[in-house]
C-alpha cells in the first residue's frame, strides 16, 4: 500500500521534490543496509554456497534480462534520451526489494540474496563497461558513478556488517520492514513525480517504453515459470528466478539517471518503476489465490 501511496502522489501531486531529489542516493544506501543487515556471517565463510545462486543471479539479471532490454531499446522507436535511460537500467543490479518480495512470494531467500549480493559486487565492473560500450562516457563521468556504486553498494554493505557485529541489528528487526517500505516511497515517489508532467501530458508517447517493460516483466517472467517447470526446479527456486531474471533497481538506475545524464532519461525507468510495481501486485495476488503447495 505504501509503494502505491508513493505512485499515486507522485503522479497526482508532485511537490517538493526538489529537496527529494537529493534524498534519494541516501535512501537507496539505507534500503541496502536494511536489506543485507539480516545476512548471517556464516554465508559469507562458506563460499560453496555461492557458486552455483552467483552465477545464476549474473546470468538471469545481466545476460537474460539486461541482454534483452538493450535489445529491445535499440529495436523500438524510442528517444534517445529514452534509450540511454534503458542502457542505464540493463546495466544496474537487481532491486534489493527482490529479497524481500522473495520472502513475501515463498521463494528461495537464500538463493535470491546470494544472487542480489554478487550482482551488486558485479556492478562496479559491469555499469562502468556497459556505459563506456554503450554511451562512451568520459573520465569524470566514470569517477563520479565509482563514487556513486561505492555509496550505495560498498558502504552500506561495510556498515550492515558493522551492525551486526555491534548486535544493533536485532534491535532493528522489529522495524525493519516498515523502515524499508518508506525509503522505497521516498524513491518511488521522487522518480515518478520528477517525471510528472512527461507521463501525464503525453501518454502516447510511453507506449514503445510501456511495451519494452511488459515484455521484460510479464511475458520473460511467464517463460521463466513455464522453463523452471518444464525441467521440474523446486517451486521456490523458480519464483527467485523470476524475480531475478524480471527486477533491475530502478531507483539506483533513476539516481544514476538524474545525477549523471538528467531526468529525461529517468523517464522510462519511471516506467518501469510503474509496471514492475504492478507485477510484483500480480504475483502476490495470485500467489494468495492459489491452492497451498
Amino acid at each position: 500500500m505504501i509503494l502505491v501511496l508513493a505512485l499515486s502522489l507522485g503522479l497526482f501531486w508532485g511537490q517538493g521534490v526538489e529537496w527529494t531529489e537529493m534524498l534519494v542516493i541516501p535512501a537507496l544506501a539505507f534500503v541496502m543496509v536494511l536489506s543485507t543487515i539480516g545476512v548471517e556471517g556464516s554465508l559469507f565463510r562458506t563460499p560453496s554456497r555461492w557458486l552455483k545462486p552467483a552465477g545464476v543471479g549474473i546470468f538471469m539479471n545481466y545476460v537474460v534480462l539486461g541482454g534483452l532490454i538493450i535489445v529491445l531499446s535499440m529495436f523500438l522507436p524510442l528517444k534517445d534520451s529514452f534509450r540511454t535511460g534503458y542502457i542505464i537500467l540493463a546495466a544496474v543490479p537487481p532491486a534489493v526489494g527482490v529479497i524481500p518480495f522473495t520472502s513475501i512470494l515463498d521463494g528461495d531467500v537464500e538463493y535470491s540474496l546470494i544472487g542480489c549480493i554478487v550482482c551488486y559486487f558485479a556492478a562496479f565492473l559491469l555499469i562502468p563497461l556497459m556505459f563506456s560500450t554503450f554511451l562512451g562516457l568520459s573520465l569524470d563521468v566514470q569517477s563520479s558513478l565509482f563514487t556513486t556504486l561505492t555509496q550505495v553498494v560498498l558502504i552500506p554493505l561495510i556498515l550492515s556488517r558493522v551492525l551486526r557485529y555491534i548486535n544493533v541489528a536485532k534491535r532493528i528487526e522489529p522495524v525493519r520492514g516498515l523502515l524499508t517500505n518508506w525509503s522505497f516511497f521516498l524513491i518511488i515517489y521522487t522518480v515518478i513525480a520528477v517525471n510528472r508532467e512527461a507521463v501525464t501530458s503525453d501518454p502516447l508517447s510511453l507506449l514503445p517504453a510501456a511495451a519494452l517493460t511488459i515484455t521484460t516483466s510479464y511475458l520473460l517472467g511467464y517463460i521463466i515459470e513455464r522453463i523452471g517447470q518444464m525441467y521440474e526446479i523446486d517451486r521456490k527456486r523458480i519464483i527467485s528466478l523470476v524475480l531475478l531474471g524480471t527486477s533491475k533497481n530502478a531507483g539506483f538506475g533513476a539516481g544514476l539517471a538524474l545525477s549523471l545524464f538528467g531526468k529525461q532519461t529517468a523517464i522510462p525507468i519511471t516506467v518501469q518503476t510503474v509496471i514492475m510495481l504492478s507485477y510484483i501486485i500480480f504475483l502476490n495476488l495470485r500467489k494468495n489465490t492459489e491452492p497451498s503447495q
